[in-house]
């Protein structure tokens, strides 16, 4: 497996949306709640519509057991997954797979998210690493950024250490040297 990256300017984020949702609400949607989850996409992919979806609104939490850790995931949606899975799931039928395949009624594979994810990011110039994973990293990287304490994102991603948590979200020594740099008291 290759190492990736989280997609760390907000800006390039944006983009990403935009040739997404133009290609496929499915796949915009997926983008979204990875972002916003910190789910892997086995996890992703294994969602149905009713995970999220039942009484004619989005849920306001996702409930559900890891794949990886067989422990349970219980989460709110905030209201930027809630908007995406809003004008995506009125598409579909309450007993399908969230993301599912246009071959049948099961989710797409690893792989075609994957390429998906890929195609998106070499379209808009992103030349890192960039895969299924980066999903996940992303929300790790930009929790932190946004000032969330490593020790929360470590739990929330369960790792086991908050040194794990930092290698994984893409925190370098350089990043961590620009404290000392930038503080200048």
């Amino acid at each position: 497996m290759e190492y990736v990256q989280p997609i760390r300017d907000k800006k390039t984020l944006e983009t990403m949306k935009k040739i997404l949702r133009a290609n496929n609400q499915r796949d915009y949607c997926l983008f979204v709640l990875g972002i916003n989850s910190g789910l892997r996409i086995s996890d992703l992919l294994t969602l149905q519509v009713s995970d999220v979806y039942a009484n004619g609104k989005i849920k306001d939490r996702i409930v559900i057991r890891e794949k990886k850790t067989n422990k349970l995931k219980d989460f709110p949606l905030g209201e930027t997954s809630k908007k995406a899975l809003k004008e995506y799931v009125i598409t579909l039928e309450p007993g399908q797979a969230l993301f599912a395949s246009r071959k049948g009624r099961g989710p797409i594979t690893r792989q075609q998210a994957y390429r998906i994810l890929n195609d998106a990011a070499r379209s808009i110039g992103i030349t890192e690493k960039i895969g299924t994973h980066s999903l996940r990293k992303t929300f790790g990287y930009h929790a932190f950024q946004a000032g969330v304490d490593i020790t929360r994102i470590q739990k929330l991603l369960n790792h086991s250490s908050p040194s794990v948590t930092l290698a994984y979200i893409g925190i370098t020594q350089d990043d961590l040297d620009n404290v000392y740099l930038s503080l200048n008291l």
